[in-house]
Order: structure tokens, then C-alpha cells, then sequence
């Protein structure tokens, strides 16, 4: 077997990637449009490009990256963060996603492609990226915000609804319509669900037994290997492997191997999922972009008004400002990994084909103006409710340019025998310190007086 040419192409294609990917950060862009774009370039369907790569070549590698990912976003669910704060978490991300998952499944209708379709595209429209939104509260510096732990409570919830939708999308697209068997798979569905989340509950220490190795190559064997298995496991029960990854990521996130998994998986999730979604943008043919484009567009109008509506409504259960509603509706807006899933899906189980272009150039829209939208909610906020930052005081530094002088002086005559300059120097540093610090710090009064 010859495949010099195919793995020199890859490689280009790789690389023209990180290229892309690096002009990208200058604007805030996440990885997924660049990866997805690099493929659509390449796609043979597209011809726009001397790189032409069928995507049957690297269909196995981007499984693998359909595995990860979802096995990650198991292994990143705080447990301990759901179960304390259930009530508060499940009202606030369950209004969220009823909200956007009630109106998408309507306007999945109104789209006309069918009864399975609309539910695949409510769940595209419905969910925002939790990798994208993490990544941007991390680069945006808004982790101490006050709205932070709200949005990721959000996505803490979508991702319990996302393994719930899964199994019940996981048996909608089996094609079976005589109800018992229906009813027959849906049981078994959620019987693995509940397994595997007592599993990850209660039987933490039991799994970490599993894992009692120095050795990190055996190591990675093994959490890939349980990995891809549950992966397969999961499609042979009809709930799909990235439900089966997921589960099997939620109970290794609660042994107490948890941070070395991370640590090992996270390089390999990022190297495999570029495949899956470079992979994914071969599979694009950008001349059937024109035949979902008015249907795109209603979707990202749609998304736009109910994450404003949504955002206000969680901001405000949790007792927040309108501001902080901006930003998390700004930041929520992202759409990536699980509407390219669904499409993934939509594609094994024959269903109408203009599902794929929805969901990319959808995907493509959301990905690239979300970060833009986020990185400037503040400033926003700021023209929508007519607020302006109050100017921070420009504090003099303690090391200005006078203080330097002083220490230099004060120094100088200590070093040539010189106390008295020495002294005269020191005290007008202390001086200045003094009166720095009576105009930047807050005094409270005595309430006598």
C-alpha cells in the first residue's frame, strides 16, 4: 500500500491549518471554523483548490476525534458542582434549553424536511459549544465575572441534555416505528444512562483500582482503549458512540486519576478532533450552500433573539444585572462539536442530505461571529443600556520616576558616607508612599463623627 501522496497532502493541509489557525487568534476566532474551513478548501466537491482529499481516507481517524471530544466533555463534568447546586443549575440551564430547544423543534417544522430532521436540526439550533464558550471566558479574562458561574452552570446542564438527546436521537434515527421496540430500545438507553451515571456516582474508587499504573504509555492505552470500547459499545446498544465516550468520560472524571487523564487526553483530543472536523468539511460541498440559505439564516436570526431573550431571563433568576445578561448571551450564542455530531448522525442514518450544508455553513456563521459578538458584549452593553466605565484613576506607581530619584539618592549616600542625605532622601520616600496611599486607599470614619 502507497500512500506517499495522500499523507503529503494531509500533512499540507495540516499545516495550511495552523497557518490559518494563527491568523484566526489575531481576530478571536476558536479552531472549529478554521478546521472546517481548511476542509471545505480541499473538498473534492469543491474544486477550489489543487489539494483535493476524499474524506473515506481519514473516516476512522475522525471517529476517533468524535470519541474524544465527547469522552472529554464526560471527563470535565463537575459532578460535585451539579449535585450542590441541582435546583438552581437545572432551572436556570433547563429554561435555557427549553426555551431555544422548543422554538428550534417549530422551526425545524416550518423547514419542511421531515419529522427526524426537525428534531436533528432543534438539537443543532438548541446548544451552545461548551469548548468554545470555556475557551472564550478563559481568553476573554471573565472567569471572576459575575455571570461566569451562571453560564457555566448552563453549560454543565446541556451537557446532562445533550446525553439524554442523544439517546433518544440515538433511537429515533434506528428507523424502528412499531412501538414496543421502540419502547424496548428507549429502556435500554436510559438504563445504560442511569448505570453508568451510578457508576461515575458512587463507584469512584472502585474504577481508580483500574488505573493503578506508573507506566503513562500503558496509561494511555488504557483510557483510549475504554474510550473507543464504551464508543462501540454505546452504538451497539442504539445510543450512539458519542453517548457511549461520554458516559465511559464521566466515570473516569470521578476517580481520583481524573487530572492525568486529562492531562494525557487533552493533546490527543485536540489532534483527533481537528480530523473530525477537517473531515467534516470534506464531506461540504459549498454549491448546495445556496439551497439552505435562507433556512440558515432563519436559524441564526432565530438563535440571536431567543439567547437575548434567554440570556435576560437566566440572568435575571439569578438575581444579575442586564449587563450580565449581554454577556452571556453573547458568549452562549457559540454553536460547534455537537451540531456537526447530529449532522455526522443525520448523514448514517439516510436522512435528508441538505441536513449536512445546514449544519456546516450554520456552524460556520455561529462560530465566527459568536467569539466577535463576546469579545465586545461589554462595550455593547455598554451603547444598549447608555452606560459608560468610569475611568479607573490613574494611581501614580510607588516606583514612579520621583521615588527612583529618592532610592537612588538615598542609596548613594549611604555608599559614600553620606547619612544625613541618606536620611533626608528616605524620609521623603516614605513622604511620598504616605501620600499615595491616603489617595488610593478607602478610609472608613469613625460613626462618631
Amino acid at each position: 500500500m502507497h500512500l506517499g501522496e495522500e499523507l503529503a497532502i494531509l500533512g499540507a493541509l495540516l499545516l495550511i491549518a495552523y497557518v490559518f489557525g494563527r491568523l484566526g487568534k489575531l481576530i478571536g476566532l476558536p479552531a472549529i471554523p478554521v478546521y472546517m474551513l481548511v476542509g471545505l478548501l480541499a473538498s473534492p466537491h469543491t474544486g477550489w483548490f489543487p489539494l483535493n482529499f476524499d474524506s473515506g481516507r481519514i473516516e476512522l481517524i475522525a471517529i476517533f476525534g468524535l470519541i474524544l471530544l465527547l469522552f472529554n466533555l464526560g471527563l470535565e463534568f463537575d459532578q460535585d458542582e451539579f449535585f450542590s447546586n441541582a435546583g438552581r443549575l437545572i432551572v436556570s440551564g433547563g429554561s435555557y434549553i427549553l426555551v431555544n430547544m422548543a422554538v428550534g423543534l417549530a422551526f425545524g417544522f416550518w423547514v419542511g424536511w421531515g419529522t427526524r430532521e426537525a428534531l436533528i436540526i432543534a438539537g443543532i439550533t438548541a446548544t451552545s459549544s461548551s469548548a468554545i464558550v470555556t475557551k472564550l471566558l478563559i481568553e476573554l479574562n471573565r472567569l471572576a465575572n459575575k455571570e461566569t458561574p451562571m453560564i457555566l452552570g448552563v453549560t454543565v446542564v446541556e451537557d446532562i441534555f445533550i446525553a439524554i438527546y442523544l439517546a433518544i436521537v440515538g433511537v429515533v434515527l434506528s428507523g424502528e416505528t412499531a412501538i414496543w421496540p421502540v419502547i424496548g430500545k428507549l429502556g435500554v438507553s436510559f438504563l445504560f444512562l442511569v448505570v453508568m451515571f451510578t457508576i461515575a456516582r458512587w463507584g469512584g474508587k472502585w474504577v481508580s483500582r483500574l488505573f493503578r499504573t506508573k507506566d503513562d504509555e500503558l496509561f494511555t492505552i488504557l483510557f483510549f482503549g475504554l474510550a473507543v470500547a464504551f464508543g462501540g459499545i454505546g452504538e451497539l446498544l442504539g445510543v450512539t458512540d458519542a453517548i457511549g465516550a461520554f458516559l465511559i468520560g464521566l466515570v473516569l472524571g470521578a476517580t481520583k486519576y481524573r487530572a492525568k487523564v486529562e492531562h494525557l487526553s487533552l493533546p490527543m483530543r485536540d489532534v483527533f478532533g481537528a480530523f473530525f472536523f477537517l473531515n467534516f468539511g470534506l464531506t461540504l460541498n459549498a454549491s448546495e450552500f445556496s439551497t439552505v440559505l435562507v433556512p440558515v439564516l432563519g436559524a441564526v436570526l432565530m438563535t440571536f433573539i431567543l439567547n437575548v431573550i434567554a440570556g435576560q431571563f437566566v440572568a435575571w433568576l439569578n438575581k444579575l444585572g442586564p449587563q450580565a445578561g449581554i454577556n452571556a448571551t453573547a458568549i452562549l450564542q457559540n454553536r460547534g462539536e455537537f451540531a456537526l455530531i447530529l449532522a455526522t448522525l443525520s448523514i448514517s442514518a439516510g436522512l435528508d442530505k441538505r441536513i449536512v450544508p445546514f449544519a456546516g455553513l450554520y456552524v460556520l456563521i455561529m462560530s465566527i461571529a459568536g467569539p466577535i459578538l463576546a469579545a465586545n458584549s461589554e462595550k455593547i452593553g455598554a451603547v444598549i443600556l447608555r452606560t459608560k466605565k468610569k475611568p479607573k484613576p490613574q494611581a501614580r506607581p510607588l516606583m514612579a520616576e520621583e521615588n527612583i530619584a529618592l532610592v537612588a539618592a538615598a542609596t548613594e549616600g549611604l555608599e559614600h558616607g553620606e547619612p544625613e542625605a541618606a536620611s533626608t532622601a528616605a524620609e521623603r520616600l516614605i513622604e511620598q508612599a504616605m501620600q499615595q496611599s491616603d489617595e488610593h486607599s478607602e478610609r472608613t470614619r469613625d460613626p462618631e463623627y
